[in-house]
């Protein structure tokens, strides 16, 4: 098991930061009973299709289940996946050849779609497709906000990640997202079903295809 230890410029701001994600947590089912959806998004990624050269073989009284140790590649898939924090559920995933900013910012929107007129939040990392500028303009489109965004690398809302972060983070939007701080993506929820997915399901099951895989989720 690996861990990293954090190292934060600001030890003020980290700690911020933690207690802000930890916060949307405590109160993601009062947040829902106000249609307020609470959601953790991650990517997961180079999800490989190996198909077993042998089956596997079952447990036995005694005896642990044995997985054959050469496999053939079927190439790869990734996982955006969403758990409803207050519910516990699986909402919306996205199981696509990239994770590129298109991909992010179109699985976004579908999750929205799911209740598009209620309020959202959602706890993610921070990868540069989470800050993105076509990610800023669709939250802009949603939220009816009016004003001028600037220009993406030049001015205004779009100039910068950071600026952009800015506004995806607004707490007065009705969609908006929470960041957790660098190498703290243990605080990220669906981490823990990630962790459950790879155990129960990726390092047990042979796949054909990656339509096979594809199939599975």
């Amino acid at each position: 098991m690996y861990w990293l230890n954090s190292k934060p410029e600001n030890e003020e701001e980290f700690r911020l930061d933690i207690k802000n994600v930890c916060d949307v947590y405590r109160d993601a089912i009062n947040l829902h009973k106000q249609n307020i959806h609470v959601v953790s998004t991650d990517e997961k990624t180079g999800i490989q299709a190996l198909e077993r050269g042998h089956p596997n073989h079952p447990m036995k009284p005694g005896l642990v289940e044995k997985i054959e140790f050469e496999y053939e590649r079927h190439g790869t898939q990734v996982l955006i996946a969403n758990l409803h924090v207050a519910t516990g559920e699986l909402i919306s995933p996205t199981i696509s050849q990239h994770r590129k900013e298109k991909d992010f910012k179109n699985h976004i929107e579908r999750t929205i779609n799911l209740s598009p007129k209620d309020g959202w939040v959602f706890v993610v990392d921070q990868l540069n497709t989470h800050k993105s500028a076509s990610l800023v303009q669709m939250l802009a489109e949603l939220c009816e906000i009016n004003c001028d965004l600037g220009v993406k690398g030049k001015t205004g809302i779009l100039k910068s990640m950071e600026s952009r972060k800015i506004f995806l983070s607004d707490e007065t939007h009705r969609i908006r997202f929470i960041y957790t701080p660098k190498h703290t993506s243990w605080l990220n929820q669906i981490e823990i079903w990630f962790s459950i997915l790879v155990r129960k399901l990726l390092k047990r099951y042979s796949f054909k295809s990656k339509k096979e895989l594809k199939k599975k989720f």
